[in-house]
């Protein structure tokens, strides 16, 4: 924003955030997917405007790229109000939320995204100022101690979090509106798509965009990223903007993400589960002292799609293989045959 207030804390590139700006949609009408949240999220908005109150604070849960942020800039505009956008690890300090607080106009919004990883001070000076609109600042130490009290206009804060598990329970009972966010099924990720497509001017075939989608891992900013990939490799290859099935087929291959949305780490954690723990079960420690990877890469970015579509399951003794995945990993199961503990016994 020109005001200096909008504070942006992105991993994507420079190029992925500017495209993944330009094709988020502005108003709940263009939203596609989560239904009955965005019902739920147009009464909340209807209600307010119509008592000319802010909306309460609200929570957004849920795996990364499924719209979180985008939801929080659709509020905004939808009460025609401002958004200040910051992070959890971006506020290391009370006194860094001191000036966004006190700059915040009645009604406008604070979005902070992984307001799970605030400090413990940072999140219990945020009680009185989601609670009574107040801020009390502790200047000195000692004898020469004093409060200085400062009054907020009412403001309402979105969170977003990827794990609301990690949320200290005293700040998640101060949200009025809890939303948590699931992965997309494949018709809307296909609607998304061809949505996109028309924003960058690229003529993509409906069975491009089914083949897009159901690689897609249920993420529209996987579509969206996947859907660029593939346009560079029309424009490099056949100089045109016309995307077809084969097309995206070839694009694919050469990016190496099969017809189920695994990549490289995908496979490399299927084939270390199969090969060297017999199908499992495993634990997280030892699948990612294996692969050599972080444990949030594999809990956060990789386990949560292999859970979804039935690949991985957890028991008490760690993560173990379906019959599913043995199956898409090439491995001959008689009929009748059970998941992997069966299979490897």
């Amino acid at each position: 924003m020109e005001d200096g207030r909008k504070i942006i804390f992105n991993k994507e590139s420079e190029e992925d955030s500017v495209y993944s700006l330009s094709l988020r949609p502005a108003v709940l009408n263009d939203f596609v997917g989560q239904k009955d949240l965005v019902n739920n999220l147009r009464i909340s908005i209807q209600a307010a405007r119509q008592r000319g109150e802010p909306l309460e604070h609200m929570l957004f849960s849920g795996p990364p790229g499924l719209g979180k942020t985008t939801l929080a800039n659709i509020v905004t505009h939808e009460m025609n109000a401002r958004i200040t956008i910051t992070s959890g690890p971006a506020i290391e300090r009370a006194g860094d939320l001191i000036g966004v607080l006190t700059n915040l106009e009645k009604g406008d919004v604070l979005f902070i995204d992984e307001i799970h990883r605030l400090s413990k001070v940072v999140e219990e000076f945020l009680y009185p100022a989601m609670e009574n609109f107040k801020i009390d600042f502790v200047v000195d130490k000692g004898p020469y101690a004093k409060t200085i009290n400062f009054n907020l206009k009412p403001f309402t804060l979105i969170g977003a979090t990827t794990r609301s598990g990690l949320l200290a329970a005293p700040l998640r009972d101060r949200f009025g509106i809890f939303h948590h966010l699931d992965f997309y099924e494949t018709a809307d990720l296909a609607e998304i798509v061809l949505r996109s497509a028309k924003k960058l001017n690229v003529d993509l075939s409906a069975d491009a965009a089914q083949a897009l989608a159901s690689r897609s891992r249920g993420t529209p900013r996987i579509a969206n990223r996947l859907l660029r990939r593939v346009r560079d490799f029309a424009q490099v290859k056949t100089q045109m903007n016309k995307i077809s099935l084969e097309l995206t087929a070839q694009a694919m291959q050469t990016l190496a993400i099969d017809d189920q949305g695994l990549d490289d780490l995908d496979r490399r954690m299927l084939n270390v589960m199969r090969e060297f723990y017999h199908g499992g079960p495993v634990g997280i420690e030892a699948l990612t002292a294996t692969l050599n990877e972080e444990i949030d890469t594999l809990v956060d970015v990789v386990e949560p799609y292999l859970l979804k579509i039935g690949f991985v399951k957890r028991t008490a003794r760690g993560r173990a293989l379906t019959s599913k995945a043995l199956k898409h990993c090439g491995v001959k199961i008689a009929a009748g045959a059970g998941d992997s503990e069966e299979l490897f016994s």
